[in-house]
């Protein structure tokens, strides 16, 4: 099969491997339609290198229709059309039990110290092959295939995969109280969710972006937006009565903009030999803090600062002073998807569409111009939000 393959930084390519097969008997084969290109993809192709294997598969946002299973599979049978979650776990551990899906106890990842196992994520979560693919072997497929209806077009479900998930997380998370305002730093397509999610649930959101075309889509769907800069914190306060949200959503992450010194470590980790890139990364502070930082200036004392974008550094520098005095909450960690796709499915099947998930591609190509979109995606040209790939 044809499959999106990571080969160093910056580079991918479209190579044929093998096609997957059943290993074990909870495992299904998936043909897949459609495979997004996430946020979190863009920190393999840059960041986190190191932690990457030549030839691995990327890609963890997956869907398409099944065409085996494995013989302890009872639920999906071949042509059941489905939406596959980036968590491996397994449904009946006690951390599953708990709706803590990422942490998953059959699929930890232990000899990293990592949580449950994700598709297409690199050494640091299981080295299990993603869905940037023709064919994709899931398992734990009783639980980690969601059927859904064969009706709607796929983007109706793709993002059941993890984006949705992950934004609708980031707003319950971010516990917005009744007739509250919550902020949203970034909108890349977690930010773009999260906004509307907020919108959805009664609040004011506002929503703080740099790039244009991405404050005009969030505009599109009732979003206040303010452009980033050294004096959001002041203009947030302005908005809310001199105190600030309730609570911010960081959708950004570790390659935040207007960071030079998180950029320069960055850059400087990527230019060590992997075993020692490896060992700066799981110690140092690597992480572009700008975002973080700027949300911790401008939530209201006493709100809530909810972190959905991937961090990476183990020792960044954290303003604790500020925290502690300003009594600010933290809640944070990889999206629990199937704690939430029993919630989302009849709103993303909603006829009117109140979460928008028909407008948020904007760019749709073959699974061959795969490593051109990353390019494309990363640089964030030609408007590119949201990338969908069709192998």
């Amino acid at each position: 099969m044809k499959a999106l393959t990571w080969q160093g930084k910056r580079s991918l390519s479209i190579d044929n491997v093998p096609d997957p097969r059943i290993q074990e008997p909870t495992d299904a084969i998936v043909r897949i339609t459609s495979t997004a290109i996430c946020g979190s993809d863009l920190h393999l192709y840059e960041v986190l290198g190191p932690f990457m294997n030549k030839g691995d598969i990327l890609g963890h946002e997956p869907m398409g229709i099944v065409e085996e299973v494995g013989s302890s599979v009872t639920n999906l049978t071949p042509g059941d059309r489905v939406v596959i979650p980036f968590n491996v776990a397994c449904g009946h551990c006690w951390m599953c039990n708990q709706g803590l899906q990422s942490q998953c106890e059959t699929t930890q990842s232990r000899d990293k110290g990592t949580g449950a196992k994700m598709l297409g994520y690199s050494e640091l979560y299981g080295s299990v092959p993603g869905g940037q693919a023709e064919y994709l072997r899931v398992p734990h497929a009783n639980y980690g295939a969601v059927k859904v209806g064969s009706e709607l077009p796929d983007e109706r479900y793709l993002y059941l995969s993890d984006i949705l998930p992950t934004a609708w997380q980031g707003v319950k998370y971010a516990d917005v109280p009744d007739g509250g305002t919550l902020a949203v730093f970034g909108l890349g397509p977690v930010g773009q969710f999260a906004s509307r999610v907020g919108k959805y649930l009664g609040q004011r959101v506002i929503a703080v972006e740099p790039v244009a075309e991405r404050r005009a889509m969030a505009e599109r769907h009732g979003i206040e937006v303010v452009d980033f800069s050294k004096n959001v914190g002041d203009e947030l306060r302005e908005m809310t009565d001199g105190r600030g949200p309730d609570a911010v959503v960081d959708a950004v992450g570790m390659e935040a903009h207007h960071s030079p010194l998180g950029a320069f470590a960055q850059q400087a980790v990527g230019l060590l030999p992997d075993a020692v890139a490896k060992k700066a990364m799981e110690t140092a502070g690597v992480d572009r803090l700008s975002v973080l930082h700027a949300a911790i200036d401008a939530v209201r004392r006493g709100g809530t600062i909810s972190i959905s974008g991937v961090y990476g550094g183990t020792a960044s520098p954290m303003p604790l002073l500020t925290m502690f005095d300003k009594q600010i909450q933290t809640r944070m960690g990889q999206c629990n998807v199937r704690r939430w796709t029993d919630e989302l499915l009849p709103i993303v099947e909603d006829p009117s569409d109140p979460l928008g998930v028909m407008d948020l591609k904007t760019h749709e190509v073959p699974l061959d111009e795969g490593p051109a979109a990353y390019e494309t995606f990363q640089k964030k040209e030609d408007g590119c939000i949201k990338v969908v790939l069709k192998p």
